[in-house]
């Protein structure tokens, strides 16, 4: 059996590759894990090589209980919530030792009985994958990832399904360990949404960072701090447009860091979600909504 496998990874592009070279799967939204399975027991790593085998006992329970000689599958660790992985809900879970939600989804196969695959072609890898868990019947919370051949199809289903996006893998391609390469492609969806600035970091000559509320009627709530998508020409601006603003009637926050402003300016702001606080994940401004 090898030591710990540093995984390969994806390298993020706009849309996804066409053609029959590719295979695509869903991103999903958790920690990546990879599982060593063997005769002197199970053992499930993090994308960095921690050992987390104890904070994800019924995975390991369910690998080691297989009667799997010797194998090594990268996959992710989820909690599916509706129809789309929940990163919020994994972290929750994680931090009340609750594992009854946790599921590992498999999707390729580096190691078997003695043989390195890493040069194996991928397709072939996850077809090795696939009759390695129905023989061992593997089930929940261990599943099979599967794959599409129409990358396009896939990735509208996953803005449909609100996905974290798809990932579009070569399908003749090794595996290439520690790497970031074209062969391994991620294509995110994202959201678009305007909303009142209620608040601004001030920085030299601009800003650090804005912070933004939604509007509902009469009510703001507030949803965090946009600190990505400025250059500094936009910065400077935004620090002009923002001072010249009165404090606001009503404050949501307290914080001695933040200037608080009346929510006159509204922004575009793309974000990859809400998490379970009520924030924006991954929020990057895009503009003023200048009408």
């Amino acid at each position: 059996m090898p030591g710990f496998i540093p995984p390969q990874l994806a390298t993020l592009r706009p849309k996804p590759p066409a053609g029959a070279d590719w295979i695509h799967e869903i991103k999903f939204d958790g920690y990546r894990a990879q599982a060593h399975v063997s005769a002197d027991g199970t053992k499930v790593y993090t994308r960095s090589g921690l050992n987390w085998t104890k904070r994800f006992p019924t995975i390991a329970a369910e690998l080691a209980g297989a009667g799997i000689d010797q194998a090594v599958i990268d996959g992710e660790i989820v909690v599916v919530v509706g129809e789309r992985t929940d990163f919020g809900a994994l972290q929750a879970d994680l931090a009340a030792g609750r594992y009854d939600r946790m599921l590992f989804y498999a999707f390729d196969l580096l190691h078997l009985d003695g043989h390195d695959l890493r040069k194996v072609p991928l397709r072939e890898r996850k077809r090795l994958l696939q009759e390695l868990m129905q023989r061992h019947k593997l089930a929940a919370p261990v599943l099979y990832s599967e794959h599409m051949d129409d990358g396009v199809s896939m990735f509208a289903g996953a803005e449909r399904l609100n996905w974290e996006g798809i990932v579009s893998k070569r399908a003749d391609a090794p595996y290439r360990s520690g790497d970031r390469s074209d062969s391994w492609q991620k294509i995110k969806t994202s959201k678009r949404e305007t909303f009142p600035i209620v608040g601004f970091v001030p920085a030299m000559g601009g800003i650090a960072a804005l912070h933004v509320a939604r509007r509902d009627g009469n009510k703001l709530t507030y949803v965090g701090k946009v600190g990505t998508g400025f250059t500094m020409k936009v910065s400077a601006d935004l620090r002009r447009r923002l001072d010249a603003l009165p404090p606001p009637k009503t404050k949501l926050f307290a914080k001695k860091h933040i200037r608080a402003v009346e929510p006159t300016l509204v922004a575009h702001v793309e974000y990859r979600d809400i998490t379970a606080d009520g924030y924006l994940r991954h929020p990057s401004f895009k503009g003023l909504a200048e009408d």
